[in-house]
């Protein structure tokens, strides 16, 4: 069971009467903690003891951090408690069926006879993001970058905050566990308008654009052999603005929801398809985990201090690791290896280049770079939505070779929801980018700030009759 839209329109206002009416700090961390694992206990209430285990360890490692500053032996030791506990339940519960499968499938190749058990193993909603939360913790601690929380009930609302359990934006403990430690003022009208409104943008991203084209993009997807290469274009293209459509509007339900309790959560998004190269992409693109993967990955792997060929090692290592988070998968593999390729390639061909403009200076003479970032990262997005590599070459292989296909999945409805939706997105974007707000429509005036509410409430309605698909970023 999942909260469907109805019920967290219902679940919300709940929270937030409760919560206000609290008034007392403690209380309220203390209510948003019940609020949140009653939300993580709809989806699965055994995996609760899971999320309580990992929030433990990494509440006592930071204290005995704090308590053993002097010795830096000693300190990597409990370091690596943190560490061990929070990889080693993430590694068994979405790792472990995958290598036991390929070591069985590797054996039978080389004609060693290998009889294993087969593991069926339930993922645990949002274990990639929550076990993320407390190694950022602790690894911030143990370097000195923040001093260890004292306060267990403090420390474990950071970690199940309800609204970016789920599906992120990963928390960082330097920006969110102030903000759970000090007394909080009730959001003003502003904030309430831009917390509603990110709300309204989010649904429309989700039950306007991505959910409307689910359908046809996984028929595509399912078929690849039998469809034309102009149904599997619009399929990479579709799934390019579903996977967009879908996240970003799952970011911004859980920023707008959490700006209602007067709580900042980090940006996720900035307009990643007006990117003019990959590098610019991966800075605007899930933001909360290309931003972990560098502090917590890449620049302990070295960075960028030593060799060329090192610092494009480590880029490339940091992209596979950060294609396997998102699953035990040969395809997220592939998808990881390509974006690393890329983007080592693109560092290579801007060296003795002037450095890249900012983001705010995006013009027609843009437009090249920006269609031809977005046609590779359609591209790349293929393996990542593909069920197996050879499914994957089986798209490319048809989509390459102008393939004529026997089935339609795109009719005429079909080419208008694509690019519809691709044209929705693109101008929502377009609109954050030259106003530099991430709600344009509060800063126009009222009779058309009425206008465009009453069109997205509207267009919701009139879009979410058909069933829906839950996001895609649940099953991280």
């Amino acid at each position: 069971m999942v909260f469907n839209s109805l019920q967290y329109a219902v679940f919300l206002p709940v929270v937030l009467l409760l919560y206000y009416a609290l008034r007392h700090r403690s209380r309220q961390n203390a209510m948003l903690l019940v609020a949140s694992y009653v939300f993580y206990g709809v989806f699965d209430y055994r995996f609760l003891a899971l999320m309580w285990f990992t929030t433990l360890v990494d509440f006592a490692v930071g204290r005995a951090l704090e308590r053993h500053d002097a010795d830096d032996a000693r300190r990597w030791q409990i370091f690596a408690i943190s560490i061990v506990s929070n990889l080693g339940v993430l590694g068994f519960f979405k790792y472990a069926g995958f290598f036991v499968h390929s070591a069985s499938s590797l054996a039978h190749r080389l004609g060693v006879p290998l009889d294993v058990p087969t593991l069926r193993i339930l993922l645990p909603i949002g274990i990639s993001f929550y076990t993320f939360h407390g190694i950022s913790y602790t690894f911030d601690v143990y370097r000195r970058h923040i001093s260890a929380s004292h306060d267990l009930l403090t420390f474990a609302v950071f970690v199940a905050y309800f609204p970016q359990l789920v599906a992120g934006p990963i928390g960082r403990a330097d920006k969110q566990l102030p903000q759970f430690t000090h007394d909080r003022v009730a959001p003003g009208r502003e904030e309430v308008g831009s917390g509603l409104y990110l709300i309204l943008l989010g649904l429309v991203k989700k039950v306007v654009v991505a959910d409307t084209v689910a359908a046809p993009v996984n028929a595509v997807f399912a078929n690849p052999g039998s469809a034309s290469w102009l149904s599997l274009t619009m399929g990479a293209l579709g799934f390019a603005a579903q996977i967009y459509g879908d996240f970003s509007g799952y970011s911004d339900i859980a920023r707008g929801s959490s700006r209602l309790f007067g709580i900042e959560l980090l940006v996720n998004f900035r307009q990643p398809y007006l990117s003019r190269s990959i590098t610019e992409f991966w800075r605007t693109w899930h933001i909360s985990l290309s931003s972990w993967l560098r502090d917590y990955l890449y620049v302990p792997l070295g960075g960028n201090r030593g060799s060329r060929r090192r610092t494009y090692r480590n880029l490339w290592l940091t992209m596979v690791i950060g294609g396997l988070w998102h699953g035990a998968a040969a395809t997220f593999v592939v998808w990881g290896a390509l974006h690393g390729t890329l983007l080592g390639l693109h560092r290579r061909w801007r060296e003795n280049k002037p450095a890249e403009r900012s983001l705010a200076s995006l013009g027609w003479r843009d437009l090249p770079a920006v269609v031809l970032t977005f046609g590779v990262v359609a591209l790349c997005w293929i393996p990542f939505r593909a069920t197996s590599v050879r499914q994957t070459g089986e798209y490319l292989q048809g989509l390459l070779s102008f393939q004529r296909g026997t089935s339609v999945y795109f009719d005429r409805a079909g080419w208008v929801l694509v690019l519809g939706g691709i044209a929705l997105l693109a101008a929502v974007d377009l609109c954050q980018r030259r106003t530099g707000r991430e709600t344009p429509a509060l800063a126009v005036p009222a009779p058309l700030h009425g206008i465009l509410t009453a069109a997205g409430v509207a267009a919701i309605l009139v879009f979410s009759g058909g069933a829906a698909a839950p996001f895609i970023y649940f099953q991280f």
